[in-house]
């Protein structure tokens, strides 16, 4: 692949923007377990050797996009689930390094990074992927995490103030020409200065997952890519908050988005062999202990659902961090692929127990089969 340093649209040098009616990615391979809390055998370790594989593996195929989590502390139990893991920043940069087509992302908590060594840092990051880097962002939930940092604990509407504003920041250094000065409510900024500039014009594209009322108008306000949460075979309600979603930034704001998910893949010969196999990991030697810590944190158990429900949040929680089932074989798969396409998803973030064999067994199997659906183009690699 030709390396050019010169700006450039987004389109002409980051994959996020390709024709593929279906995008593709990988998520949390940066942290340890990756996205499914269990013991079982084959979990994703926490080493750079196979961050590189699962990199290289994706960037041949042809996905889209390189997701990590941003974490800095585990959820205890015997897994101490995500409590190793990678720096979401330098992670990216090692990933755009090793990689040639792929979109890079790092995913930030802005209550824990300046915007002016965040902008800085994309930037980097974007040159050293010619235009591939594209910008997470989360407002910080995780209470034991922020406390490390001594940072303050928001309530959750200043969450997304805080946001905004952090956002603005970044945004004016990477598109303006002269010194600036800024003064808002959290941030306070003489004679800001910044270059160079990102290779991606205007900006780097923007990911944002939020999901409260206040959460989706931030996410329409600024993000290229929103993040949502599907439950299983609800698919008039995925296409309700698709359209709510589109409608809102096209309405309110002028602006037109990309709406993404995440799903959890256990893909096998059989659907018998796929359910078994899922029960196993998340039944038998899911770390329950870790799954009651991150519910409790999340509010999941305040009593407001019922048993039966939070028993089925917490199973999808191990199974693949709250995602879309995606379990039976690679037809089956694809058929539901399909119906997340045909509900107006743009892209999913793929997550497994074995991130580096099942890669390959997606690959090998699925890959082609979206491809006969239309989902996808067959990828070549340029020389």
């Amino acid at each position: 692949m030709a390396v050019q340093h010169h700006a450039a649209p987004r389109p002409a040098t980051n994959p996020l923007f390709n024709d593929n009616r279906l995008k593709l990615g990988v998520f949390g391979a940066n942290v340890s377990n990756g996205c499914a809390i269990t013991l079982a055998e084959g979990h994703l370790e926490t080493t750079w050797p196979n961050t590189a594989r699962i990199a290289t593996l994706a960037d041949q195929a042809g996905f889209e996009a390189m997701v990590p989590v941003a974490r800095w502390k585990g959820f205890g139990g015997p897994t101490n689930f995500n409590g190793s893991c990678f720096e979401c920043y330098t992670w990216a940069a090692g990933v755009a390094a090793v990689t040639e087509q792929i979109g890079v992302f790092s995913t930030s908590h802005v209550p824990t990074v300046h915007p002016l060594l965040a902008a800085k840092q994309a930037t980097t990051i974007d040159h050293i992927s010619n235009g591939r880097f594209a910008l997470n962002i989360v407002c910080g939930w995780y209470q034991p995490e922020l406390e490390m940092f001594g940072a303050p604990i928001m309530e959750h509407d200043t969450r997304y103030e805080y946001a905004a504003e952090w956002l603005e920041i970044v945004k004016r250094l990477w598109t303006a020409e002269d010194e600036f000065d800024f003064e808002g409510r959290f941030f306070r900024i003489q004679k800001g200065f910044h270059q160079p500039k990102p290779i991606q014009r205007p900006f780097p594209p923007i990911m944002n997952a939020g999901g409260s009322p206040v959460g989706q108008r931030f996410a329409a306000k600024y993000a290229d890519m929103a993040f949502i949460l599907v439950r299983e075979h609800d698919y008039d309600g995925a296409r309700a908050q698709v359209q709510h979603l589109r409608r809102l930034a096209r309405e309110e704001f002028g602006r037109e988005l990309q709406v993404w998910t995440n799903g959890y893949v256990v893909c096998r010969p059989t659907e018998r062999e796929a359910r078994d196999y899922l029960n196993y990991y998340v039944r038998e030697r899911g770390d329950w202990e870790a799954v009651d810590n991150l519910t409790r944190i999340i509010g999941i158990q305040s009593g407001v659902l019922p048993p039966e429900a939070v028993e089925a949040f917490k199973f999808h929680f191990i199974a693949g961090w709250g995602g879309y089932p995606l379990v039976g074989t690679a037809e089956q798969i694809t058929d539901t692929l399909a119906k997340l396409a045909g509900v107006g998803l743009d892209g999913v973030v793929l997550s497994w127990v074995n991130y580096e064999a099942e890669l390959q067994q997606w690959i090998a199997e699925v890959l082609p089969l979206l491809e006969q659906a239309g989902l996808r183009r067959p990828f070549r690699q340029e020389a």
